[in-house]
């Protein structure tokens, strides 16, 4: 079938050829990527907080209302995943990040402005969390499908790194700048902030110069022939099932977390509004040193192997969390969690990276979103969920059950091919594509 057309990734569209040693930083394509996703999640880490503030401190909802709250932000993949892969295979990406970018800004910057009038309910909370999520859809996909365009294949692991290692930094500053603004300005004065970062990704991903050149619509087939080709590409991998297996439990787990933690800290523990900030931060460090880490453990180990040992040594870690302020001091329970999101970081960024080499480059738009479809979906499940089991059980009982079911993602991952491997495997070759479809061969 036909779709997007990029130029060979090597060397990258718009630059030199590398070989500086300052390595990707010589790039400016990269450059003004990793600017715009740095600052954008320096934003997004500011919202995730002040929006749970927001809904707790604010508007005092109940647990379960905080779980509907962050499943309304992920089940728009339930009914947008698959149909924005292809979709992504047929437009130009950056152009889809620019335009992402834009109605994000639009959407978060909403709420303050109800907020300063007086407006602000949770229905609109809820709302947001909703259209934003369907805008995050596209944008995820086309994020993750456009890198290999702008690096080649041997740097797509430094790459990867790179950008997580400024997600995380950003995670470190974000928890505590949101608990910060929440105690001086007010709760909804942080989802500002969370706003302008968007504005400035749009300039940075509006700046980038790399040709991609949808294909004509003559030569397009139907969409549902192309969804079904990248998730037959995804059913029939061994190796692809098992990390969307894997994802979809471990986002279970942590979104259950994720669903009690804030009203774990505040009325259970006793944590201040920027005291939770606060705590975020040191778990975002263990989010850092995973980012920074990634590269050395898939060199060390390879790179299957090295994502076994993030996810059954750094995980099991995430037990200590429900420990806080009863059987143990909230600081030891906060570096134990940080110790846990050091392993799944790690994970994430080793298995992100061999998507990107693995995936044939013109299908994999579909292919990631068909994978996220199943990993995200569990999201929504997950924090309806933890919600749910906090209003029945409490905070605490809550973490134990979600914790318990993080550490079963390790399981998949033993029960699969991936336990007798070192290293992932290389990119299967492809014939030229017939007049039919065929079934990708197996790895």
């Amino acid at each position: 079938m036909t779709t997007a057309s990029v130029k060979p990734p090597s060397p990258p569209a718009g630059d030199a050829p590398r070989k500086s040693r300052w390595g990707l930083w010589a790039q400016g394509n990269f450059r003004k990527l990793w600017i715009g996703e740095t600052t954008s999640g320096l934003g997004t880490a500011v919202g995730n907080v002040a929006l749970a503030l927001v809904a707790v401190v604010t508007l005092e909802a109940s647990p379960f209302m905080v779980g509907l709250l962050t499943a309304s932000a992920w089940l728009p993949w339930l009914f947008l995943g698959l149909l924005a892969g292809a979709w992504v295979d047929r437009w130009p990406r950056l152009k889809v990040m620019l335009v992402c970018d834009l109605l994000l800004l639009v959407l978060f910057g909403s709420v303050p402005v109800a907020g300063w009038l007086g407006l602000l309910t949770m229905a609109q909370l809820v709302v947001v969390a909703a259209l934003a999520g369907a805008v995050k859809v596209f944008l995820s996909t086309a994020n993750s499908a456009v890198l290999p365009v702008l690096v080649a294949k041997p740097d797509l692991l430094e790459a990867n790194v790179k950008l997580r290692s400024g997600d995380a930094a950003a995670e470190i500053a974000g928890p505590g700048l949101a608990g910060l603004i929440s105690q001086a300005f007010g709760a909804v004065s942080g989802l500002l902030a969370d706003a302008l970062t968007y504005l400035v990704a749009a300039v940075c991903v509006g700046s980038i110069k790399a040709e991609e050149k949808p294909p004509p619509v003559c030569e397009r087939r139907g969409i549902l022939r192309e969804i079904k080709e990248g998730v037959r590409f995804l059913v029939h991998d061994p190796y692809l099932r098992t990390l969307a297996s894997f994802a979809a439990v471990g986002n279970l787990g942590l979104n259950g977390i994720q669903a009690v933690q804030t009203i774990f800290l505040i009325r259970s523990v006793g944590v201040t509004p920027g005291g939770v900030g606060a705590v975020f931060a040191v778990v975002s460090v263990g989010g850092l040193a995973g980012a920074a880490l990634a590269g050395r453990i898939a060199r060390r180990f390879g790179t299957a192997r090295g994502l076994l040992l993030c996810e059954l040594v750094g995980a099991p870690f995430i037990l200590l969390l429900p420990m806080a302020g009863e059987r143990m001091p909230l600081a030891v329970s906060a570096v134990a969690w940080s110790v846990a999101v050091c392993g799944v970081i790690a994970g994430n960024v080793i298995a992100g990276s061999f998507y990107q080499a693995y995936c044939p480059p013109e299908m994999i738009g579909r292919i990631r979103a068909s994978a996220s479809t199943v990993n995200f979906s569990a999201i929504p499940v997950g924090a309806l969920l933890g919600g749910w089991l906090g209003e029945v059980l409490g905070a605490r009982t809550t973490l134990w059950i979600m914790a318990s079911v993080l550490l079963s993602a390790g399981l998949v991952l033993l029960a699969s091919p991936l336990r007798g491997l070192r290293s992932f495997p290389e990119r299967p070759e492809r014939r030229e594509r017939p007049a039919q479809p065929e079934r990708p061969t197996r790895p």
